[in-house]
């Protein structure tokens, strides 16, 4: 499943910050906008596989239910 989500750039001095606005910590940076761009991806992937096992091995201590929020 492909899951679409929201980058954010902003060049710092030397260096590209980036970030991802629906999940808060997903965050990094690079020499380059291509580094900081996948930088990025990589991070947020190591995040969402990371939190894929920690659902997992909770078990049955979890619960799980769609949520929504209007702006």
């Amino acid at each position: 499943m492909k899951r679409q989500f929201t980058a954010i750039y902003k060049k710092q001095g030397k260096w590209y910050l980036g970030w991802v606005e629906e999940v808060p910590g997903v965050n990094t940076q690079g020499k380059t906008l291509k580094e900081a761009k996948e930088n990025l991806k990589e991070a947020l992937s190591l995040i969402w596989e990371a939190n894929q096992i920690f659902n997992k091995t909770a078990g049955s201590r979890i619960i799980r239910e769609p949520i929504s929020i209007s702006r």
